[in-house]
This record gives structure tokens, sequence and C-alpha cells, in this order.
């Protein structure tokens, strides 16, 4: 009898290890999460990771992009201007204490504060109001036809945690000061920030409390983030099993990549636009020869600069193929998108120089170019590229390249003459890029990433027709509008919209995104 008992503790402890067998996801990219506050920074990489541990109101399928209930069941519009959103019951945070109407109305006006880089996404709600404790009413002045999208980005805290750890209001992103926010996270979401090493390492498990357990397939229990900046490094890490996701492969790597029977490539379109802003604002650029003016207020040398770029080679060459060569500061599954204004001013370096000596520099010019390194695919490579091209026509780009960590909060201090910007468009609307681009700054959103800071007052007349406009003909029509007037006066230069190749180990199974975004509902690891 003690003999069979020993054999069946003997199977018992050989049984346990499979039953919990972790399923660890180890990935990584060029660049690190810059703050875990959710409304300090909004750029992709942050967005990513934070949805992670932050649940939304709202959340977009992952196949249709259709928004679906995440921590709100349901909404419906009491009139055109009151919506009201039915909250998820028995939720809790990863402290374990539960969600409730406060906590969503506390997290929607900290987006609104005037520290918040995410006041695009809280546009046209004017008034928050608790109807119980899971129900709220979203008022605005004006009906707002994309409201229910922009709530996909606009992550809720714990208003307890928020007001015992100091970090009611956010981090402002363009200085040092820190709250405990931005090292620290508490959120709903499928998994809990345990460490992070800025630049080193984050490692998140998962969150036990979590309302989605068993609703969705993620059988992930802990996941292990390491930045890793030097491509060969990344896909040497890749290739010797230390990671299993690489989230922006080096493009000289794919076809060994794709080649190794381990290993796969998922690609597809991103709704990413890839362009450059030019500084329109100031009298006289900072390091420039040219003194007294600013030549880039000048729509001709904005325009020769525009066709001095040969983007057909810098598609092939710098990327490989993995880019869509664009007229327009949208891709094509943005709502609103046109092929009117999706014409590319033709590549000509003769029309260049001639529309430069127009402009009063029959010997062009020095400016500053300022570029990201390792945010975008060949970044870098494709900044050298179009200082190469514009010197043959006179322009010489003094080319500076900055880590993600000290680009963005450089070029939101409007420090960089011409600078180099990727958008995506999270609502899937037009209105979001033309609102946070084109519009002159001001307040509520407007004109948040327009660090050019071009101004025309009929197109911001227009902008905000787009963002009271219910009727979606009209409302398309006025977008049409507002994306050919742009392409004329070139208030950017759009260069491509990114096609996307992930890379991965046979075992990760998960959904590629036109958002560049993992889905932790739907990663598993076999």
């Amino acid at each position: 009898m003690r003999f069979k008992t020993l054999l069946l503790a003997a199977a018992v402890a050989m049984a346990l290890p499979l039953a919990v067998q972790s399923k660890t996801f180890r990935w990584s990219r060029a660049v690190d999460v810059s703050s875990w506050d959710i409304h300090a920074q909004n750029v992709g990489v942050n967005n990513a990771l934070h949805s992670a541990v932050y649940d939304t109101l709202v959340e977009y399928n992952s196949k249709t992009f259709k928004p679906e209930p995440s921590l709100a069941t349901e909404w419906k519009r009491i009139s055109p201007t009151q919506l009201r959103i039915s909250l998820r019951k028995g939720v809790q945070f990863s402290d374990g204490s539960e969600f409730t109407a406060d906590d969503a109305v506390f997290s929607l006006e900290r987006a609104k504060n005037k520290n918040s880089n995410y006041a695009v996404y809280a546009q046209g709600i004017d008034r928050i109001e608790k109807v119980d404790a899971h129900t709220i009413d979203l008022f605005s002045n004006v009906p707002n036809p994309v409201l229910v999208n922009q709530l996909t980005e606009l992550r809720i805290m714990s208003r307890a945690w928020a007001e015992k750890n100091k970090s009611v209001e956010p981090k402002d992103i363009k200085n040092k000061d820190e709250t405990y926010a931005h090292r620290n996270a508490l959120g709903t979401g499928p998994f809990v920030l345990k460490s992070w090493s800025p630049d080193q390492r984050a490692v998140l498990e998962p969150n036990p409390h979590w309302w989605g357990k068993g609703k969705y397939p993620s059988n992930v229990t802990e996941i292990v983030y390491t930045p890793i900046k030097a491509d060969a490094t990344r896909t040497a890490a890749l290739l010797s099993g230390e990671i299993d996701f690489v989230i922006d492969p080096s493009l000289q790597d794919l076809a060994r990549i794709r080649q190794t029977p381990t290993l796969k490539v998922l690609e597809g379109a991103e709704y990413r636009t890839i362009f450059l802003g030019l500084d329109q604002f100031r009298d006289e650029l900072p390091g420039s020869n040219v003194k007294g003016k600013n030549p880039l207020k000048d729509v001709r040398v904005r325009k020769a600069l525009y066709q001095a770029i040969d983007i057909n080679t810098i598609q092939r060459v710098v990327l490989r193929g993995l880019a869509q060569p664009t007229g327009t500061l949208i891709a094509h599954q943005v709502n609103g998108w046109t092929p009117k204004a999706d014409v590319r001013w033709p590549y000509d370096a003769k029309a260049a120089q001639n529309l430069l000596a127009e402009a009063g520099y029959l010997q062009g010019f020095e400016v500053d170019f300022a570029c990201s390194a390792g945010r975008y695919i060949n970044d870098e490579q494709l900044c050298q590229a179009i200082a190469a091209q514009w010197a043959k026509v006179g322009v010489k780009a003094k080319l500076r390249s900055l880590p993600f960590a000290t680009y963005f909060p450089m070029i939101q201090r409007n420090e960089a003459s011409i600078y180099l910007l990727g958008w995506g468009v999270p609502t899937f609307d037009a209105f979001y890029s033309l609102q946070s681009l084109i519009r002159s700054p001001g307040a509520g959103g407007d004109g948040n990433f327009n660090l050019g800071r071009f101004s025309n007052p009929q197109q911001d007349a227009l902008i905000e027709r787009i963002k009271k406009e219910t009727d979606a003909g009209t409302r398309n029509g006025l977008i049409e509008k507002a994306l050919v007037e742009d392409h004329a006066l070139i208030s950017h230069i759009p260069l491509y919209n990114q096609v996307i190749p992930w890379a991965a180990t046979q075992k990760v199974d998960l959904p590629h995104r036109a958002d560049n975004r993992i889905d932790w509902r739907f990663l598993k690891v076999n």
C-alpha cells in the first residue's frame, strides 16, 4: 500500500509542472516606454505597453477595428450631445479594489488635464457626470461623431490609487519632474507591472483579478520586455531563442528570418503615415545661414524640398519595399481617405532648383534636420537619404539623430526646424489627423502635434466644421476638401505609409494589427 502511495505521489509531482507550466512571452523593440503614466505622452510605444496593464472603456476588434465593449458594456445616445455609458460590474483593479464610475470620471478628467498629451482623445467631452456607481454620461457642446472611437485610447486609472500616490495630475513629459504613476502602474487590464528598469527591462505578470480571464484565449504567464536598440542584436536574440518576438525587425534580416524553420514573419499595412514637419512659425530659423527670415514659410521652398525627394528610390533601397508612397497625411484604412489628395508632387530635382531660385535661394540654404533613431523602420537611413537628395539641389540639411526618449520631448518643445514623424490614427478617422497636425495649436488637443506650428484660418474653419458635422456624406466631403487643400499648401511633406513586418518564433500565436500593437487578449505561447 505504501509503495502505491509513493507511486501516486510521484505521478502527481510529475503532473504538477505541466499543470502550471509557465508561458513566458519575451519580446523586444528598439526603444523603451518613456513613461508608465497613461496620460503623459501619446506615442505608439507607450500605448502598446500600457494596454497590457490598463483597460479602456471601449476596445477595437482586432480584425474589423469596429468598437466593441471593454470596461463599458454598452453605450447609447441620449441626445446628439449626450452619450450614456454603462460600466462593467464586478471589475477589480489589480490590487483587488473595485472599479466604479468614480474611476471612469476621474480618468477621463485626468486625460483633459493641461499636462496630458491625450486631450485630443478627450476632445468633445465638455462635461462628465456620474449617473450611478456603474453609469456615466458624457456631454459635449456640439455633436461628436467619433467620440466612441476616441474612447479606445483613454485608459482607466484608479482614483484612490492616484490620490494616495500624489499622481492626480499626469506627468509633464516636457520636463524631468516625476510622479509615482511615471514608474508604477495599477490597472484593470490582463497584466500587472512587476518591475521596470528604464532602457533595460520591464516584467509583467498576470492580473489575478482580471475580468477577462476565461473570456479570451491568452495563456501567457509572464511578459518580459527588453528594448534592444541595435538591429543586429535584436535579430541575433531572436535567432538564438533568447526572445520570442520582435515588433520591429531590421529589413536586411527579413530574408534570413523567413528562411529559418523555427521563425516566421507576420506582415501587413499599418495605419501610420511617415512625414516631415517644418517650422513655419519662427521668423528666423536657429542655426540657418538665412538671417532675418524663415525659408520654410514660403510654399515654394516647401514644394522644392518635397519635389527633391525621390520617394521611389527610398522605397526600393532604404525601405526594401515595405512602404506605400503617399501624397496625403492619412493611410487608406482611415475614414476620409481620398485618391484626390493622395497624389504626390512628382520627384523633379530641376523643378526643385527652379522653385528655390524663384523663392530667392539660388544657392540653397542651411537648415536643421532632426531625426528619430530606431522609432520607425530604418528611420536614420531614411533621413540620411533625404539629406543627400536635398544636397543635390543646394539645401544643406544639418542632420542630427536622437534616441526616442530624448527625440520626442525635443520636438514637442519646438526645437527642430525640420523633423521626422510617424502618425498613426487610433480613431481610424481623418479628423484625428486634421485636428492634431494641421489645425493651429490651441486648446482641447487642437494642433497638439502641429510642431511646425503651421496655421491657416480657412483650414481651421473647415476642421471646426468637420468636428461638428454628423451627416457622414457631408462630413467626408469636408474632409476631402481639407485634404486636397492641404496637398496644395504643403503643411507637411508626406512620405509613405509603413508596411509593418513582425518576426516571431513559431510558438507565438497572435493577430497582426494595422495599429502595430499586440492584442494582449489574444496572445498565446504554444
